[in-house]
């Protein structure tokens, strides 16, 4: 199954995305490449260092579970809207 990215895609979305990937899994790069003001992860895919660091090695259930810490990630950086 090969997937087109948009480059509006949110990271959120692409996420949800890819669990219902079979194989193939996308890295969530997206060019973005500055870690976060306390270097926990990277402002563009959210990805730890360590995430980074095994990304190629990994297999493609390792890739879907780190995708999954990406949109847990993504879901607790998420501005809070106010309700009317």
């Amino acid at each position: 199954m090969t997937v087109e990215w948009d480059a509006t895609q949110s990271i959120a979305t692409r996420a949800m995305l890819v669990r219902a990937m079979a194989e193939e899994v996308p890295s969530p790069c997206v060019s973005v490449c500055r870690m976060d003001l306390r270097r926990t992860y990277c402002e563009g895919c959210l990805r730890t260092i360590d995430e980074i660091r095994v990304w190629r090695g990994s297999s493609d259930a390792d890739k879907k579970a780190i995708w999954a810490r990406i949109a847990e990630r993504a879901t607790a950086l998420s501005p809070v809207v106010p309700q009317s």
